[in-house]
This record gives structure tokens, sequence and C-alpha cells, in this order.
């Protein structure tokens, strides 16, 4: 005999954004759905996040970045780079949510003062309405957010559409800090870690305002293919 109560209980509980049918709780993934994304691994390079076998690779030891460390939670592959691409360009803020109380539990024993979205420029936020690095960053420690000390004050093209190797050259210049922030450690936050100019521009930035140590925290880090 069909039970509509429970029919009713079940149709009303949230479920799996990647299945559709597994109960996803506050994460809005189901624990199988989560068992099987693709986690970054924990062997990568702690400054960069690029394979290695958990030691400093070459390329951060003969020229290493301004940033000193990176947290990736995901590597950039199959579902995470759909459902990164939907939070950005199809306004599926609900994804946001999901990053961001990811990266919120794997990142709740590291130790900084501030944690700072990667900033975007006010044309580029009235385009696409919101910033994903805001949204993701909301689910983290709100004493800690700070959404002021940096600006991005020069409106380049977006990184993506560029080679690699123009990117840097692109970025160049583009973030002002307006804060003193002599011995402060800092988290930056961004939906995804390509090349790393972006983030290692902001953390220059940063730096010479005085934070003496910078994390890249990322949702998915892409790996050379």
């Amino acid at each position: 005999m069909f039970n509509f109560a429970r029919f009713a209980d079940w149709l009303l509980r949230p479920h799996c954004l990647l299945c559709g049918t597994g109960e996803a709780e506050n994460l809005g993934i189901c624990q199988p759905c989560l068992n099987d994304l693709p986690w970054h691994s924990a062997s990568s390079c702690p400054q960069c996040g690029l394979a290695s076998n958990g030691l400093t690779c070459g390329a951060c030891l003969s020229q290493a970045p301004h940033y000193d460390a990176t947290h990736a939670v995901f590597t950039y592959a199959y579902p995470i780079d759909v459902m990164l691409q939907r939070f950005k360009y199809a306004e599926m803020l609900n994804h946001g949510h999901t990053f961001g109380q990811l990266l919120a539990q794997s990142t709740a024993n590291r130790d900084v003062d501030m944690i700072i979205p990667m900033p975007m420029h006010l044309t580029r936020i009235q385009e696409r309405g919101f910033n994903q690095a805001l949204e993701i960053a909301r689910q983290l420690d709100k004493n800690k957010l700070d959404t002021h000390s940096a600006i991005r004050q020069k409106l380049t093209p977006p990184q993506a559409s560029l080679p690699l190797k123009e990117r840097v050259k692109n970025i160049k210049g583009a973030f002002a800090v307006n804060a003193d922030l002599t011995g402060k450690r800092i988290a930056i936050v961004d939906d995804v870690m390509t090349s790393g100019a972006s983030l290692n521009e902001l953390a220059k930035a940063l730096k010479n305002a005085g934070a003496s140590h910078v994390e890249c925290w990322v949702i998915a880090r892409t790996l050379p293919r």
C-alpha cells in the first residue's frame, strides 16, 4: 500500500546534487558520491599543489612563488569541473554553499588570521552578478573574512581566455592593498587554480603590505595534461 506520508518525507529531504537520489544533508552531496569525487592528492607539492611526492617541487625550489602554501580540495576533473562551471556561469549558487562547506571542513586546522576571497573588478561583478570566490568564502570563519583590504584595481581580460604564458603579464599590477597587514597570516580563497598567476600576483601585493604568510585555498587545482 502506498504510504503518502513516507513518500512526502522522502520528497522534502535534500537530495544529492549529483545523483539526485541520495540524501545530501548539509553538504548537498550524498556520501557515496562524495567518496567518488576527485579529491586532491595529499602527496602534492605543499607550495603549489602540483604533483609531487609530498615535498616541495623543483619548480618552487628554483623559483618560489609569492604564496607559501596551496590547499586544494579537489583536482579539476569531472564532475567538479562541471559543477564549477554551472556555479560560475549558470548562477547555481547552491554549488557555492557546497564548495564552501567542503573547503571549511578541509581547512579547519589551518592557522590563518585573515581570509580574503579573490577580488573581482566591479565591472566583472556587474556582468556576472556575484563574486564566486566570495560566495565560497562566506561558508568559512566569518570572524576572519575580509572583503575590503584587497581590491582589483585593473580590469583585465579573463585569465581563462588567455594562453598560460600570457597570464602573468595580463594580471601584473591588477591588485591593490589598502591596509597594514604586518605579520598577518592570510588565506586567499578562489574557485580554481590553473597557472596560479592571479593568486601569485595577489600574494605579492599582500606580502608587500606586510603579510608574513599567504596560503591559497582553492576548490580545485588544475593539473598539467
